[in-house]
């Protein structure tokens, strides 16, 4: 690294060991790790995100004594948007660098990576009101009704998202019910908005400075051969439900949290339901659980490889 004021990232797929190179490079180079992971933000979850184990000292989550920002602090039931973590991944950057340390980015949500590198489109806030009674709708009639009614007003966002993802749903057709403009052309006009501003873009994506980003952002790709990867998600998995991922998920639903809570969203956790639900073996579980984390880490690595500029290397 060249400097504190240079940005690190860790990024790759599932399993591929971002968590521990950036224990190492945080040790070897004075720094603090952010966490760019969707799930690991929630409390209670923590066997079924792979949440580095950890503990919280001085109100600072650390692991292995190193901080490690912007995981095991927010609610499940609680939407934690990629401009949420912008706006706290730019403040705890300049509290890193306050500290004389530098800051390390560590995960592998493409998305969140996006929104701090391009910014994001200025969409209207969330309406409370709206949001409310289009979950109702959805609770009332149905994931796939709800879907519908985002392919009638925007059939490009409702391609892109899945019926299963009834958030993002709900946020479409927020989005195009406050503003009658669909949230996929919002995007395209930023994306056409940041090519008009910045034609050539600079080597490295950040060089130009979004907020705190300072002088530029270096990201390292983890790569293996697939067949290893396999292996070690394999492995993962199994060890996640020989661990308790299961009662993890139970204690959370007898705390009175929806199976569709932004939390229990993520990778693994609707499988586990099903199976609480008695409607997969513990076999069929690790089987499907296995089948979606190898398709989680084919599509990270097709987002990094197509929407970044990463410097890969293997392990």
């Amino acid at each position: 690294m060249k400097s504190k004021t240079e940005l690190l990232a860790i990024v790759g797929p599932t399993a591929s060991g971002k968590t521990d190179l950036g224990l190492r490079l945080a040790r070897e180079n004075d720094g603090e790790i952010i966490s760019v992971d969707s799930r690991q933000v929630y409390r209670d979850l923590s066997i079924g995100t792979a949440k580095p184990a950890g503990a919280w000292v001085q109100q600072i989550y650390r692991v292995q004594d190193i901080p490690y920002h912007l995981v095991d602090f927010q609610d499940p039931d609680n939407v934690f948007s990629a401009a949420d973590f912008v706006q706290q991944a730019e403040e705890k950057m300049t509290e890193i660098r306050a500290r004389g340390k530098r800051p390390i980015l560590v995960g592998g949500t493409g998305l969140y990576f996006k929104a701090l590198v391009e910014g994001l489109a200025p969409l209207p806030p969330s309406n409370k009101a709206l949001r409310a009674g289009l979950k109702t709708l959805a609770e009332k009639k149905g994931r796939t009704f709800l879907h519908a009614e985002l392919a009638k007003a925007d059939p490009e966002a409702a391609q892109r998202i899945p019926a299963n993802n009834i958030h993002r749903v709900i946020r479409a057709l927020e989005v195009y019910e406050l503003t009658q403009k669909p949230i996929s052309q919002w995007h395209r006009e930023h994306q056409a908005n940041l090519k008009q501003t910045n034609p050539s873009p600079p080597p490295s994506p950040l060089s130009k400075g979004r907020g705190n980003t300072g002088e530029g952002l270096k990201m390292i790709g983890i790569e293996m051969p697939r067949e290893d990867l396999h292996r070690r998600i394999e492995k993962r998995c199994a060890d996640m439900l020989k661990n308790g991922m299961i009662d993890e998920t139970e204690r959370l639903l007898k705390k009175g949290f929806a199976p569709d809570c932004p939390a229990l969203t993520g990778l693994g956790y609707k499988r586990v339901t099903a199976f609480l639900n008695g409607r997969l073996s513990r076999e069929d579980l690790l089987a499907l659980l296995t089948q979606d984390t190898r398709q989680y880490a084919k599509r990270q690595m097709t987002w990094f490889r197509h929407q970044a500029q990463v410097t890969w290397k293997t392990l």
